[in-house]
């Protein structure tokens, strides 16, 4: 293949206009079947390619679109992105993803580096939306989508669940099964989505008339370790918890370990509930009950509805979405 090749050379050989030939990479139907069929044999022996930068110069579109994500080797985050991909790719978008590792000054030059690209939009991932975010969110000559990403203040378009009913609902769960000493492992205190999952927690105790106890919050960082640390944590409460709420899997399958290294049964010791619903829970026996987060389809959603703004349709002020949550009941609980 020659990467030389121009849209010139193409119409040269076919005997045909360079808008003949435009008309036919772009799928334009009014070309005639022969002379489409003339010219789709010339590129084929030509192996010439569509400059993708060229036409996005004459279109003002590249269709390509940025992604952000704080951690491309979490599970957690790859879900999400699965579900983002393979919506661009129904509505024929390229994607360029990038890993922001949670630094906001990474996350700013990726947003700066995406827009000298010339992207049509962002698809946006962050645990903390500051309002330094959003202010850069709204220079930007480009739509901005968040998934699985709180800003409360509505100005940046959002797909996420209700954080704070799926933590109430959690605990009401416990309740109802007659626990009275119920524990949640979260993970940074400070993060807006934890916040909301812990006023979901308090409302829950103050709805099933439990007091709070501080002892029974542990913060976490994420990961399985942590998981393990915060169980090590929780039993020397002055009154050992029955029933644990954790932010995240991957340090729900600490909590279990850990129990269970240390002799303990889960769920007759312990039970536990926690949040995301991704393949780690099902990896980990006994299978542990979640609040079904359906990280696919916020990717999904989240990428449908940019390309609503990107192409300037009417969202009919459906621009924060919250999609429905449940609790898959499984070995982890009785």
């Amino acid at each position: 293949m020659n990467n030389n090749i121009t849209i010139y050379d193409v119409a040269r050989e076919a005997n045909v206009s360079m808008a003949t030939v435009s008309r036919v990479v772009n799928g334009n139907p009014n070309v005639k079947p022969v002379t489409r069929k003339k010219v789709l044999e010339v590129i084929e022996r030509l192996g010439y390619r569509p400059n993708a930068v060229a036409r996005g110069l004459a279109s003002k579109k590249t269709t390509t679109v940025g992604v952000i994500i704080p951690d491309i080797s979490s599970i957690f985050f790859a879900e999400l992105a699965r579900g983002i991909e393979d919506i661009a790719t129904m509505y024929k978008y390229n994607i360029i993803l990038s890993n922001s590792d949670e630094n906001k000054e990474k996350e700013f030059h990726l947003l700066n580096t995406m827009l000298g690209k010339q992207v049509d939009g962002i698809v946006f991932m962050g645990s903390n939306i500051t309002n330094e975010h959003v202010e850069e969110f709204q220079r930007s000559p480009v739509p901005i989508v968040l998934a699985c990403s709180v800003e409360d203040t509505g100005k940046v378009p959002s797909v996420n669940i209700d954080y704070v009913a799926a933590a109430f609902d959690a605990v009401t769960s416990f309740a109802e099964q007659g626990h009275r000493n119920i524990a949640f492992v979260t993970g940074n205190e400070a993060e807006p989505i934890n916040q909301k999952k812990l006023a979901g927690y308090k409302r829950g105790l103050e709805n099933a008339n439990l007091s709070f106890d501080e002892s029974y919050i542990v913060e976490g960082d994420y990961t399985y370790d942590s998981g393990i640390e915060s169980f090590e944590k929780l039993i020397e409460a002055a009154e050992r918890p029955t029933a644990i709420i954790v932010g995240a899997d991957e340090m729900a399958l600490g909590i279990v370990h850990a129990a269970q290294d240390k002799g303990y049964n889960v769920p007759d010791d312990f039970e536990v509930i926690s949040f995301d619903n991704t393949r780690l829970t099902l990896m980990v026996r006994p299978q542990i009950t979640t609040i079904v987060q359906p990280l696919y389809d916020i990717g999904a959603v989240a990428m449908r509805l940019l390309t609503k703004l990107m192409n300037k349709e009417t969202v009919d002020g459906q621009e924060t979405v919250v999609l429905p949550h449940r609790i898959e009941k499984r070995q982890s609980t009785k």
